[in-house]
């Protein structure tokens, strides 16, 4: 049996209307202080706006935890095509966060799933 070394989170849901953003970071944490590589995707409409800087609505503290996270040597990446449906820029985003296109995510699915890794979806 292969040894998890890799973490793929999915964060999707509504970020001011549900736990599923505080449960993603927390994940995170988690799993890297166990020494784990970790990867959060931000897609969908609603999940791509974790990754907007200085958001005005909601609690501030997410812009402070999702650099917590990046600080501990999580990698984030945002949905180009659900950014893109909300108008969401580049220069928008938290920094250290980057844009991926659908495709990569799904490569990304493959990927995980063949080399017995974990995979999340919140």
């Amino acid at each position: 049996m292969t040894k998890v070394q890799k973490v793929l989170l999915l964060l999707k849901n509504m970020v001011y209307e549900s736990t599923s953003p505080q449960e993603t970071l927390k994940f995170a944490k988690y799993y890297r202080s166990k020494g784990l590589q970790v990867l959060v995707i931000l897609w969908g409409p609603m999940g791509v706006l974790l990754a907007k800087k200085d958001k005005t609505r909601g609690s501030p503290k997410y812009d402070d935890a999702v650099q917590e996270c990046i600080d501990l040597g999580v990698e984030f990446r945002c949905c180009q095509l659900a950014s893109d449906m909300i108008g969401l820029k580049k220069e928008e985003l938290i920094p250290g966060i980057e844009f991926i296109c659908s495709t990569d995510v799904a490569e990304l699915f493959l990927t995980y799933r063949e080399e017995n890794q974990l995979i999340i979806n919140f």
